[in-house]
């Protein structure tokens, strides 16, 4: 794939917004750009697919394997389609001890899912998250990039009917 990839697949603001980071950058060092790259190529695209990675690693000419490990390594990316609202469910000891089965438990009951799938409506994508670092507000997930904390099963069955 050439750098002339990504420039097709997204529209001329994200790339503006891309060349943006870009340039915050030494030419040597854009590399460093990767994770804003991957954020703004996701917002656009809805995932990362292989090609969206490669593409964006090419852009920043840099090894394909740079845009994985990134891509892998943090849950904010998304590396398969997901529905409408991505739910990232914390299960890490802290929200574990303060309720986070019981959440997780509501989503299997109520929307037949559990982490790793989308409702059959293609509203809800569950993802089941090692640590968001809020334990002071345990249980907690994120919604579309929103923090929602010290939660009961009434309290986030109430934010997951609301959405649209």
């Amino acid at each position: 794939m050439s750098a002339n990839d990504l420039t097709s697949m997204l529209s001329a603001e994200s790339i503006e917004k891309i060349d943006l980071w870009i340039s915050k950058y030494p030419t040597e060092r854009k590399r460093s750009a990767i994770i804003p790259v991957l954020t703004i190529v996701q917002e656009e695209l809805g995932h990362l697919s292989r090609e969206a990675m490669d593409a964006s690693a090419d852009y920043l000419e840099i090894p394909h394997i740079a845009a994985y490990e990134v891509a892998t390594f943090y849950s904010m990316f998304r590396l398969e389609p997901g529905g409408k609202h991505v739910v990232s469910l914390c299960t890490n000891v802290s929200c574990m001890m303060a309720g986070s089965e019981a959440l997780k438990k509501w989503f299997k009951d109520e929307l037949g899912i559990e982490p790793g799938q989308t409702s059959k409506d293609g509203r809800i994508s569950l993802k089941e998250v090692e640590c968001m670092a809020a334990c002071g507000g345990a249980p907690m997930l994120e919604v579309d990039k929103q923090y929602h904390e010290n939660l009961t099963v009434e309290k986030m069955a109430d934010l997951i009917r609301d959405l649209n």
